[in-house]
């Protein structure tokens, strides 16, 4: 009895391991992975393997998809930079993005430029223009566009309506520019203000910009979500 409930359960988990390996149809064989972005993105990223992708939702995503899809050969990237603006993307596109010619192309990038006085308008024109550059150089790459985020931590205390609202523009930017380059937006404003009903906003962003690794989990189920549902195969009529 013993062994067959053990065999029983040994076929669930593989059962549970396969579906879960065919839910994403946007990482086909041979793919070039690569995530974009400022410090939440960059994650403390080295050069050597260990360290290369970073330790965050993007590191998380290529630990879950590369044991899923081994056989795939999917190379996994990470480009992001602390500190980064718009501007600053735009500097190292070629080199950083566009060389490395990636099938799927993540970017989050904004918080810093509201941070650093770039208004709305600049940050939409500036993200436009990138993205014009990039469909143009890599008509057949996917994107998908992460938007900026925050919660009212530690010094984000004070004066939270004013960055809330200025945070909600650049949101509304994201998911036009999401509209007009057919990419997927990653909500990620929503999934941590989900999460706050179950824990306090510290436990999931430390200053109200870096997520913590709790934090980075929410990041990547969304992003896993958000991703999933946009190359999802459509079903036969009738089946």
């Amino acid at each position: 009895m013993k062994t067959f409930i053990l065999a029983l359960a040994t076929l669930f988990a593989l059962a549970s391991f396969a579906r879960a390996a065919d839910d994403m149809p946007a990482f086909q064989p041979g793919n070039r992975i690569l995530f974009q972005g400022d410090s939440i993105t960059h994650g403390g990223r080295g050069t050597d393997p260990n360290h290369f992708m970073g330790h965050g939702y993007q590191y998380i995503i290529a630990a879950k998809y590369g044991t899923f899809y081994p056989e795939r050969k999917l190379l996994f990237l990470n480009r992001g930079i602390s500190g980064d603006t718009v501007a600053k993307l735009q500097a190292r596109w070629k080199t950083d993005t566009l060389d490395l010619k990636p099938d799927l192309l993540s970017i989050l990038i904004g918080i810093n430029d509201m941070h650093q006085g770039v208004s709305a308008a600049q940050y939409e024109a500036g993200y436009d223009r990138l993205l014009t550059a990039t469909v143009a150089a890599l008509p057949k790459v996917r994107l998908v566009l992460g938007e900026p985020f925050g919660l009212p931590v530690a010094r984000r205390k004070e004066g939270w309506e004013k960055e809330r609202i200025e945070l909600q523009a650049r949101q509304v930017i994201v998911a036009r520019l999401g509209l007009k380059y057919h990419a997927p937006v990653v909500h990620y404003q929503k999934a941590f203000d989900d999460a706050c009903r179950r824990a306090p906003a510290e436990y999931w962003i430390w200053d109200g910009v870096h997520p913590t690794y709790s934090g980075h989990q929410i990041m990547a189920d969304e992003w896993v979500h958000t991703v999933e549902a946009a190359w999802k195969p459509v079903e036969p009529v009738g089946r």
